[in-house]
């Protein structure tokens, strides 16, 4: 039963959100384009609900060159990468924000384990043994307010089918916020400069 109210609330927060944010979402596209070349959004290959793919969108942080498929932790030198703009819009997580067209039309929930990159086969099939790739994807989850990148593989994804099991409304609304408190506090960040 709360599945089907669970997507309703998604759409109509994320709908809710890219009016009310637009002035933001704006401002920071202006501000990434006048700090570097290139797209003002990222786009990335994500693994989504029954493993799926689609495009997660984010607000792009790094120089237009560095490769798409490589989590930032696994670049040579990812401080060098990341742009001025991008330091502060990772910090704050606001380079987030354009998940949440991710969330309205679908591919995304607001609640729920991250979604991986399609080539971290690893965490992929450790999700598997919990079922965590049986639920949509969120915006935020579990594992990142238990310790985002601070988190072994393993770990993340028993925090993951955790939640798989247990998708409740009260659960949902603890973990958002959670959130909030992990982004105040830029808690579990490892990438990037603190």
């Amino acid at each position: 039963m709360y599945k089907y109210f669970k997507r309703f609330l998604d759409i109509v927060l994320s709908a809710v959100g890219l009016l009310v944010l637009s002035p933001i979402l704006l401002i920071i596209a202006v501000a990434i384009k006048m700090d570097s070349k290139g797209p003002v959004l990222f786009k990335q290959k994500r693994v989504a609900k029954g493993k799926e793919h689609f495009q997660i969108l984010k607000f792009r942080t790094m120089y237009a060159d560095v490769p798409k498929d490589v989590p930032t932790h696994l670049l040579a030198d990812p401080e060098s990468k990341i742009t001025k703009i991008g330091r502060f819009l990772r910090k704050s997580s606001l380079d987030e924000l354009p998940q949440i067209w991710n969330i309205l039309v679908g591919e995304m929930s607001i609640i729920g384990p991250r979604p991986a990159l399609w080539n971290q086969f690893d965490l992929i099939a450790e999700r598997d043994k919990y079922g965590a790739n049986d639920v949509r994807p969120g915006l935020t989850g579990l594992a990142q307010v238990m310790g985002r990148d601070e988190l072994p593989i393993e770990v993340k994804a028993k925090y993951d089918g955790e939640y798989a099991q247990n998708v409740t409304f009260a659960n949902d609304i603890k973990i958002f916020f959670k959130t909030i408190t992990s982004v105040l506090g830029a808690k579990g960040v490892k990438e990037g400069k603190q």
